[in-house]
C-alpha cells in the first residue's frame, strides 16, 4: 500500500480514537521509553471469541537539515516517519500483536533513507507481529516477528526519547523472526530467544536478557546475543559482519521523580572467518547515557551522549565495523518534546564526531569530513 494511503488510514483511526473509542489502559505494546507517551485511552471493541481487541497507532512526519551529507543524501528533506497501526489483545491464554504500516528509521552517523525505502528494504509493511501464549502469570511464549532483546533503544522514532537512533544502536539487531520465552518472578525477569538475528531468515541466533529490580528506582539488566554459525546473507536489513557477531549489554535504569537516567555499556565481537573474508577478529566497545526530565506535565527534555570505538586496523585484515577498522565516534543529542493529549511536537539537535576513520568513509561527498551536525523536527499523533 502506498505510504500516503497508510497515512490516511492512520489518521482515520486516530479520528475514531479522539472521537470516543472505548477507554482502556495504555497499550502494552509497542514498548515506549517516552517522551512521547502512548495514548491512555485507545480504541477497543469486543471481538467475541478473541475478547477485547485494542487498536492504536501513530502518524508522524519529520524534517531534517544537516551538514556534510554523504553522496546520495540531502542537506535537507521531509518525510513520513511513521504511519502505523497497532492491533492487539491483552487478556486470555492466547493473545496477539500486529504492527503494520510504513516507517523510516533515522540514525546518527548514517545517511537518511526515506520511509518507502526503509519499509521495503527492512521489515516490510508488517514489521512486528506475534502470537503470545500465557500459560500462567509468570511465563509467556512469543512466536513471530519480534523486537530484539538487545540494547537500550527501541527501533521506531515514536518509541524513544530521541528522534534518531544512536551510534550504539547501529551495531544492534532490531527485529528478528523467532520464538521467545519470558519469565518473571518478584524482582527478577528473564527472556530467552531463538531467532534469525539481523533479520537474516536463518534461525542461528540465541539471545537472552535478565533484569533485576534492585529498588523502586533502579533496574539492572544484563543482555547477550550471539550467532551460532556462519551466515553469508547480506542485505539492507542484514549487515553480514554484525549478523555473524556476538553482542552484550549492561544497562542501569534509574528513575527519580520526573528524571530518568539510563547509562549502559555495549561490547560486540566478530571472529575471523574465511567464508566471510575476515582474516582477523574485530570488536566494538561503546558507552552511552540516555536521560530525560519532565519539566512540566506537557514539556520534557531528553539527551543522549555516546562513545564507541572499534579495534584493529585494515592492514591486519580487521573488519570494518564503524568508519574503518580502528575508528571511533562520539555523539551528543538533545531533544525537547511537547505533548498535549495524543498530539506531540519535538525538535532535535545532534552532533557526531569521528576519529581515526578511514579515508573515504567519513562524512561529506568525499568521505573526508569528521563532523556532522543534524537538526530534526517530528510532529504527529499517537492514538
Amino acid at each position: 500500500m502506498p505510504k500516503t494511503s497508510l497515512f490516511i488510514s492512520a489518521a482515520f483511526a486516530a479520528t475514531l480514537a479522539i472521537a470516543g473509542g472505548a477507554a482502556a489502559d495504555p497499550l502494552a505494546s509497542p514498548s515506549m521509553s517516552g517522551p512521547p507517551a502512548a495514548n491512555p485511552s485507545p480504541t477497543s471493541f469486543d471481538a467475541g471469541p478473541f475478547g477485547q481487541v485494542y487498536i492504536g497507532g501513530v502518524a508522524t512526519g519529520l524534517g531534517l537539515a544537516q551538514n556534510n551529507p554523504a553522496p546520495g543524501d540531502d542537506d535537507a528533506r521531509g518525510d513520513v516517519s511513521n504511519a502505523q497501526l497497532f492491533i492487539q489483545t491483552t487478556e486470555g491464554p492466547v493473545q496477539f500483536f500486529v504492527q503494520a504500516g510504513t516507517y523510516s528509521i533515522p540514525s546518527l552517523g548514517l545517511p537518511y533513507a526515506d520511509a518507502s525505502t526503509v519499509t521495503e528494504g527492512t521489515f516490510g509493511a508488517v514489521p512486528v507481529a506475534y502470537v503470545k501464549l500465557v500459560p500462567n502469570e509468570q511465563i509467556s511464549i512469543l512466536a513471530g516477528k519480534l523486537p530484539t532483546l538487545v540494547g537500550a533503544e527501541y527501533t521506531f522514532t515514536f518509541q524513544n526519547m530521541n528522534i534518531a537512533r544512536g551510534l550504539l544502536w547501529n551495531q544492534e539487531p532490531a527485529v528478528s523472526r523467532g520464538v521467545q520465552v519470558n519469565y518473571a518472578s518478584g524482582p527478577v525477569s528473564a527472556s530467552v530467544s531463538w531467532n534469525d538475528g539481523y533479520y537474516s531468515d536463518r534461525a542461528n541466533w540465541v539471545s537472552a536478557a535478565v533484569s533485576y529490580t534492585a529498588s523502586p528506582s533502579d533496574v539492572i539488566s544484563v543482555i547477550g546475543a550471539t550467532s551460532l554459525s556462519t551466515n553469508t546473507r547480506a542485505s539492507f536489513a542484514t549487515p553480514p559482519l554484525q549478523n555473524n557477531s556476538s553482542i552484550f549489554n549492561v544497562i542501569w535504569t534509574h528513575t527519580s521523580g520526573g528524571l530518568t537516567i539510563v547509562p549502559y555499556l555495549q561490547y560486540s565481537q566478530v571472529e575471523a572467518d574465511e567464508e566471510l573474508g575476515i582474516t582477523d577478529e574485530g570488536s566494538t566497545l561503546g558507552a552511552a547515557v540516555l536521560a530525560k526530565y519532565a519539566v512540566t506535565p506537557e514539556f520534557s527534555l531528553a539527551a543522549r551522549a555516546e562513545y564507541i570505538s572499534s579495534s584493529g586496523d585494515a592492514a591486519s585484515g580487521a573488519p570494518n565495523l564503524l568508519y574503518g577498522a580502528g575508528s571511533k565516534a562520539f555523539s551528543a543529542t538533545v531533544t525537547p518534546t511537547w505533548q498535549k493529549g495524543v498530539l506531540f511536537v519535538r525538535g532535535e539537535l545532534s552532533y557526531v564526531r569521528l576519529s581515526d576513520f578511514e579515508s573515504g568513509l567519513g562524512f561529506g561527498g568525499a568521505g573526508e569530513d569528521r563532523n556532522q551536525v543534524r537538526a530534526m523536527a517530528e510532529a504527529g499523533i499517537l492514538f
